[in-house]
């Protein structure tokens, strides 16, 4: 079983995600700022105390990992280009010690024109969260495109509005506007990402997970 690197292991998705990983088998190792968000404790599982924008704490998570899981986002007071930058620091180390798979998560306000086909509801979104949340979305624009530009195997997973709901172990997965509904639970997002892990079917691609 592959060795995961973890950035974002202490958020909601990410305990969730880590609990399964390590579950299913794997080892993480993971960053987190405060290692007492994580209440877990496991064999497989290493923590590291860092900032996904320290190179030194990144290049230490990756060491001895064989691909990465990107689950950190924004919290009051994170940097504008928190995901852009967390990201390139990621790709940096991941090219400096080999590694070629990294999964990152990301909103259903991250445009995918290649396959989505926005209905007036998800535009309507969108135009919302460019007005009240836009660094944000540009930060995810642009983790994007530093992505793109890594030549590396990527898969940006996206989702609509998460929720706590107990998951039902079945989701949608789709783009926006097509097989996509506007929820689903932060339990079930983790199940998809986790598939991830091993699954080519979407590299270079940017699925919509749904309820």
């Amino acid at each position: 079983m592959k060795k995961i690197a973890l950035f974002g292991g202490s958020g909601q998705t990410g305990r969730l995600f880590l609990s399964r990983a390590l579950e299913s088998g794997y080892s993480v190792k993971a960053l987190v700022r405060n290692p007492e968000k994580l209440h877990l404790r496991h064999p497989a599982l290493e923590v590291v105390v860092g900032d996904v924008l320290n190179v030194e704490a990144v290049e230490n998570t990756v060491n001895g990992t064989e691909m990465v899981v990107s689950l950190f986002g924004h919290v009051k007071g994170s940097p504008e280009w928190l995901q852009t930058e967390g990201t390139r620091t990621i790709l940096s180390a991941m090219k400096g010690q080999g590694l070629e798979r990294i999964v990152s998560l990301s909103g259903g306000g991250l445009p995918f024109p290649e396959k989505d086909r926005p209905k007036f509801a998800d535009k309507l979104i969108r135009t919302v969260m460019k007005l009240a949340v836009p660094r944000i979305l540009n930060d995810a624009i642009r983790h994007h495109e530093v992505l793109a530009d890594s030549g590396l195997k990527w898969v940006i997973v996206r989702g609509p509005r998460l929720t706590n709901e107990p998951g039902k172990g079945t989701y949608r997965v789709g783009w926006v506007g097509v097989n996509a509904s506007t929820k689903i639970s932060r339990a079930d997002l983790a199940d998809f990402i986790l598939t991830q892990v091993e699954d080519d079917t979407f590299i270079h691609q940017m699925p919509f997970v749904s309820k």
